[in-house]
C-alpha cells in the first residue's frame, strides 16, 4: 500500500480530491484521527480511492457522488453516507437528485435502507455550511459555464422541499454560517 502514500502522485492528486468533494474540515479530522495501526488504509483510501478512481475521466462527480451514495445505502453506511451527501452537494448536485437517487433505492435496496438513508440525508442537509453551499454552486457554475450559476437554475429552477423560492438556485439547499 505505500505507493499510494504522501508524497505519490495518487495520494497528491487524491488529497486535492478528497478536499474538494468532502471539504478541508473533515479531511483536517479525518487525517488528525489517524493512528499508526489505521495509517496505511488511510494512505490507501486518499491514494488508491480519491487519486486512482474520483479522478478518472469516465463519470463526472456528480455521478460519481450519486453513485456513491447508492451504494452507501445499499451497504448501510450511514456515517460515509453523511459524508458523501455533503460531497454530492459540494460536486454541484441538487438536493432533488440526491432524493431522487435514494428513492431509487427503495425498489433495489430496501425500504428499510432507503427510509434510513433519507433520514440520513435530510439531516446533513439540514447541517450544510456555507462553504459546502458555495462549493456546490462554484461546481453548478462550471458545469453550465457561468460562475455561480446552476444547471436547474438555468433550466427554469429547482423547487425541493426546502427551496421556499428565494432565489439561491441550488435546488432550496441553504448552508449554515
Amino acid at each position: 500500500m505505500s505507493g499510494f502514500g504522501p508524497g505519490s502522485t495518487h495520494w497528491d492528486a487524491g488529497l486535492a480530491v478528497r478536499r474538494d468533494v468532502v471539504g478541508d474540515a473533515h479531511v483536517d479530522r479525518s487525517m488528525a484521527a489517524v493512528s499508526e495501526f489505521s495509517r496505511p488504509v488511510q494512505e490507501f483510501v486518499t491514494g488508491a480511492l480519491w487519486g486512482g478512481v474520483w479522478t478518472r475521466d469516465g463519470l463526472d462527480r456528480r455521478t460519481r457522488s450519486l453513485l456513491t451514495i447508492v451504494m452507501l445505502t445499499a451497504l448501510g453506511r450511514n456515517h460515509e453516507l453523511s459524508v458523501h451527501v455533503r460531497g454530492a452537494v459540494r460536486n454541484g448536485c441538487t438536493q432533488e437528485e440526491i432524493q431522487e437517487a435514494l428513492l431509487q433505492t427503495v425498489a433495489y435496496c430496501g425500504a428499510p435502507a432507503a427510509l434510513e438513508a433519507f433520514r440520513v440525508a435530510e439531516s446533513t442537509l439540514g447541517e450544510l455550511s456555507d462553504d459546502d453551499v458555495a462549493a456546490g454552486a462554484r461546481a453548478a457554475g462550471a458545469r453550465a459555464g457561468e460562475p455561480g450559476a446552476t444547471a436547474r437554475q438555468d433550466a427554469g429552477g429547482d423547487r425541493g422541499p426546502r427551496d421556499t423560492g428565494g432565489g439561491g438556485g441550488h435546488g432550496g439547499i441553504r448552508g449554515r454560517g
